[in-house]
């Protein structure tokens, strides 16, 4: 049996796509004005365009910024499933008046409306409605139902933490790139020797300049990291803040509502002032004696 989809999953593999494209796009015309640019407009910063070409245009930047482009595309995929699953708050899943209350025979009826209203795509709060529903029709506990509401919530809350992993990787990478460009340009900056004076003032140009490449992918590296990191903190707290949402709706809504019919074989309640309902332990001497 196949699961029961609650949301629409993120096609992660296109967006690769079209964020190797869309660096492409841009970082080529980069790269042809910073090797041929005028030089005149960035003298009084000491800033050219061969200058800039090597802090933004390095591989590992080139790089850094395919892993941040498609990290903030699938983010963007995910902040725009948060906004359409809370228009299943919209839709009427359950009455909101006062008063009302879920029986039993009602939880049929419920179900067959929760299907209709939330046809157009998957839903994390009719999923937890639906089951939450049909366990009450089985059992007739609303603490079962209640307990249902409970555990989809975590196996939904558990399923947006394991989707998040592909993002959280290339958080991780993006400054993992950035360290590796760093180990290149040290690299080059200390393979090189020479003898002669000439040749020393030519290792020192090139190795500044080789460093000038490392500290560059650190730099570029880090600022893409702390943005990225703080666009996954916003998109986990609304993901969060969502589940959360839809288990008190639940729980307002449905839980609070359900009646829990009293069991058939349960004796009858006590009334005040009978004589049948006197205290057992009267009738324990006559028992004894006649036992006796």
């Amino acid at each position: 049996m196949p699961l029961t989809p609650t949301q629409r999953p993120t096609r992660e593999w296109p967006l690769l796509v079209l964020a190797v494209a869309l660096v492409g796009a841009v970082c080529i015309p980069v790269w042809q004005w910073s090797t041929g640019g005028d030089t005149s407009a960035f003298r009084w910063a000491h800033w050219s365009p061969e200058r800039l070409g090597r802090l933004l245009l390095g591989p590992e930047q080139i790089a850094c910024y395919c892993a941040f482009t498609w990290a903030c595309f699938i983010l963007l995929g995910r902040y725009k499933e948060v906004l359409r699953q809370r228009r299943a708050f919209r839709l009427g899943l359950l009455p909101t008046e006062e008063g009302i209350r879920i029986l039993p025979e009602d939880a049929r009826p419920l179900l067959r409306k929760v299907e209709q209203l939330s046809s157009r795509g998957p839903y994390i709060l009719a999923n937890m409605i639906r089951l939450a529903l049909n366990k009450y029709a089985a059992s007739r506990s609303s603490p079962d139902a209640t307990e249902t509401v409970r555990v989809q919530a975590e196996v939904d809350q558990s399923r947006l933490v394991t989707s998040m992993s592909t993002v959280h990787y290339l958080a991780w990478a993006i400054p993992a790139l950035g360290f590796l460009g760093t180990v290149r340009g040290l690299a080059g900056s200390l393979s090189m020797a020479g003898q002669t004076d000439a040749e020393i003032q030519k290792f020192i140009e090139d190795a500044t300049r080789h460093l000038n490449v490392a500290f560059d992918c650190t730099l570029i590296a880090l600022l893409l990291s702390l943005f990225l990191m703080f666009l996954i903190h916003l998109v986990q707290r609304d993901e969060e803040a969502l589940v959360i949402d839809c288990q008190q709706y639940c729980l307002e809504h449905l839980i609070n509502r359900l009646y829990d019919p009293e069991p058939v074989n349960a004796p009858p309640a006590p009334v005040a002032g009978n004589p049948a309902w006197e205290m057992p332990s009267r009738s324990v001497p006559t028992t004894t004696r006649a036992l006796r």
